[in-house]
């Protein structure tokens, strides 16, 4: 059964779910969904995810979408992905469905990026107000992610000597930093040691598919940077 990957690279958890398939060898085929051209809200692609956001997958006649839904399957399904990603031991999965619970409802809300840079590109000015509580947010979690998920036990979260499908997903949502201004990322992460190191942990773990995925921040941060200035000297 073919596999189809429904996503735009500027989606953190499109990202996430690229770099998984290619670091465990998991044929696919990569089906760009463009964000920015309102892609994601055509009646063909709504009969592939009626919700109408990315990523989503279709496997045969089976068709998922939600990224930690399907990450979880993606390690279920292929035999050849490592364990250390989905451990087999039903309370070290519980343990990581923690961590993608808990994402979903700190990391995932955090709206600094957005409000601040990226939703120049969709058109929308930016939102001083809601980028600085996106920011107020995000440090918060980093320090969660610092003092409690990374523990002395080993380099990845939960103290694991490997990286789980949990590490990919957090990482690749942090990394949205790079689309935005450097000094920005630079203030936000530079309190966190231990998150930094972590990060540069999962980078190596997934390399050379974690780099060749993200390689699409850099133009973006150039194209949004230009969009910023546009917006400085056109105010409306």
């Amino acid at each position: 059964m073919e596999l189809k990957v429904y996503c735009d690279r500027l989606s953190q958890p499109s990202r996430a779910i690229l770099i998984f398939c290619k670091a465990n060898g998991i044929e696919f085929e990569e089906v760009k969904i463009d964000l920015g051209k309102g892609q994601h809200l055509s009646a063909e692609y709504e009969a592939v995810n009626p919700i109408k956001l990315v990523p989503a997958i279709v496997h045969g006649d089976f068709k998922l979408f939600e990224s930690h839904a399907i990450l979880i399957y993606l390690a279920s399904a292929f035999p050849g992905v490592a364990h250390h990603w989905y451990p087999a031991d039903i309370r070290e999965r519980a343990k990581v469905h923690a961590v993608l619970d808990w994402h979903h409802s700190n990391l995932r809300r955090v709206g600094f990026i957005f409000n601040n840079t990226i939703c120049l590109a969709f058109g929308i000015p930016a939102n001083p107000e809601a980028a600085a509580k996106g920011e107020k947010l995000l440090s918060a979690s980093l320090a969660r992610i610092e003092t409690f998920w990374l523990q002395e036990d080993g380099p990845f979260l939960l103290g694991n000597a490997k990286p789980t499908i949990a590490d990919l997903a957090l990482v690749c949502e942090i990394m949205q930093l790079e689309a935005g201004d450097k000094n920005d990322r630079d203030r936000i992460l530079s309190p966190h040691k231990r998150v930094v190191k972590w990060m540069e942990d999962v980078k190596s773990a997934s390399a050379p598919h974690f780099q060749e995925v993200h390689a699409i921040m850099g133009p973006v941060r150039e194209k949004l940077e230009q969009l910023k200035i546009q917006a400085i000297e056109n105010p409306e």
